[in-house]
């Protein structure tokens, strides 16, 4: 009973682990361009206003929402407003 209790345990650990493995990998794929070798975004491209709304708010352009994760929990904002 406690080998087959321990295999459980220890498959479960291995599917967790490759899951996590599969998820950021997925991650650095899905961020593309979007962040440069330094780890920040890459606002080159952005408008004025789109910049202002970064440094202010925190808030990504609706065009890169898909490319860009957020780090914050508050749904991107820096203040949590």
């Amino acid at each position: 009973m406690e080998l087959k209790k321990n295999t459980l345990i220890w498959g479960a650990i291995g599917i967790l682990f490759i899951l996590v493995l599969f998820l950021t990998y997925k991650v650095s794929i899905s961020t593309g361009n979007a962040i440069d070798g330094s780890g920040k975004l890459d606002t080159s491209t952005w408008s004025e206003n789109e910049k202002m709304n970064y440094e202010m708010h925190g808030t990504v352009p609706a065009r890169l929402q898909g490319k860009v994760v957020s780090s914050s929990s508050s749904g991107g904002m820096v203040g949590g407003c």
